[in-house]
């Protein structure tokens, strides 16, 4: 209990519009449970359709469209027109949005807090005060302790898990109830057999840190960038795409390089200046990390499990971890 008093201060003066659509959505959502009994709603972040949760919505659309469907994903995203054209949606974190979540059979998501509100949702979930079937697509491959994926922090109905080792180690490590942990893959994956490669194209993509994310959320974005241009991240980022030596082997070899770092990490690119004349600062959404993994031959990275994607492809590539020490904490 003392727990949930502790999670409850995480609420914020925001969230609490939610707790009303909540309650306001709970007594529509029984009635609508008696015209869609086998509803899925389904997501990935709400601002990008490019996850695991959209390659799944997309399946279901084309493979079984007798199966009622429906993807959150928010009306100003670059990604809505592509998605309204696949299949039914509704706006993410809309009070529409709130009463499929509380009508949905299952709820399918990429991500942990993919749902209508995740402070409210947590405390609905994980303390057992809404019982509802969640399916977790995950966001990519679990290659370090991440305790808040916890059975305890999460009672998701299901774990989606990639390859044995993956499937073994949570199984046995997460405290999820037998049955629960599955071993299917990644939806996205199924994108990644049919690929052209640039020859020489270099792509460089790091991911991103929690310390810089969550600091920066109660800023100022003037102050955001400032703290961001002092951070060892950018100082390292910036050395590495800029080097002299790296922009030698481009020259000598006719390479190219694409630097994208991690969506959370696209708010700061105007950060980044380029000298060298072989670099592409890619930003979000002229450039998108499936299509960039598929055109390139060769990756630079540091911790982002997209490392698996692009060994999924059998491309070869690195490795740049000056924080290794504190990342790993």
């Amino acid at each position: 209990m003392s727990r949930f008093f502790e999670k409850l201060k995480d609420v914020k003066p925001r969230d609490i519009l939610h707790i009303f659509l909540f309650i306001f959505a709970l007594p529509i959502a029984l009635v609508y449970k008696i015209f869609r009994k086998d509803l899925w709603l389904v997501c990935d972040n709400g601002v990008e359709a490019t996850d695991n949760g959209f390659c799944f919505f997309e399946y279901v659309c084309k493979n079984h469209p007798e199966q009622d469907c429906v993807y959150a994903v928010y009306k100003n995203s670059v990604d809505y027109e592509n998605v309204k054209k696949t299949g039914k949606t509704v706006k993410y974190g809309s009070f529409a949005h709130w009463i499929l979540y509380l009508t949905a059979k299952v709820n399918i998501s990429s991500q942990k807090g993919g749902k209508p509100n995740y402070a409210v949702c947590y405390l609905l979930e994980v303390y057992g005060i809404l019982r509802n079937s969640r399916v977790f697509l995950q966001h990519g491959v679990i290659l370090t302790n991440i305790d808040f994926l916890y059975y305890k922090n999460t009672k998701m109905s299901m774990f989606v898990t990639s390859t044995y080792r993956e499937w073994e180690y949570v199984n046995n490590n997460y405290g999820y109830p037998e049955g629960t942990v599955k071993l299917l893959g990644l939806p996205r994956w199924d994108k990644l057999h049919d690929f052209k490669t640039v020859p020489n194209q270099i792509l460089i993509m790091p991911t991103w840190r929690d310390w810089i994310g969550t600091d920066a959320l109660s800023k100022s974005i003037e102050d955001d960038k400032k703290a961001f241009c002092e951070s060892d991240y950018f100082k390292n980022w910036s050395k590495i795409i800029n080097s002299k030596r790296l922009e030698e082997i481009c020259e000598k070899y006719g390479c190219t390089v694409m630097f994208y770092p991690h969506r959370d990490m696209q708010r700061f690119i105007d950060c980044f200046s380029k000298s060298n004349p072989y670099l592409t600062i890619c930003k979000y959404p002229e450039y998108t990390v499936q299509e960039l993994m598929k055109s390139s031959a060769f990756m630079i990275t540091d911790y982002s499990s997209v490392q698996i994607d692009f060994a999924y492809m059998k491309k070869p590539l690195a490795y740049f971890q000056f924080d290794y020490e504190r990342f790993s904490e």
